[in-house]
């Protein structure tokens, strides 16, 4: 059996986000438009940002879902997690 109302997401993890933020791509905000420039995900992927890893900028993010160790750790940082 395979549920055809499944939903797939592509996970972006902290560490990945800190290592952008480190190498000055990302100032303050991310946006999905960025995402798919930097093809960390498709134009059509629905992006769930995942806990792994640490980070430290103040980030305003916006994706499609968040797990919730990476919802508090983005908003211990000083960031912004928004919902699409």
């Amino acid at each position: 059996f395979t549920n055809m109302n499944r939903k797939e997401y592509r996970g972006i993890n902290l560490d990945t986000l800190q290592g952008l933020v480190d190498s000055g791509e990302v100032k303050k905000e991310l946006t999905l438009d960025q995402m798919v420039e930097m093809r960390l995900a498709g134009k059509n992927d629905l992006v769930k940002i995942m806990g792994r890893g640490e980070l430290k900028a103040p980030l305003k993010i916006t994706a499609h879902k968040f797990t919730a160790t990476a919802k508090a750790a983005i908003e211990a940082a000083g960031g912004e997690a928004i919902s699409l």
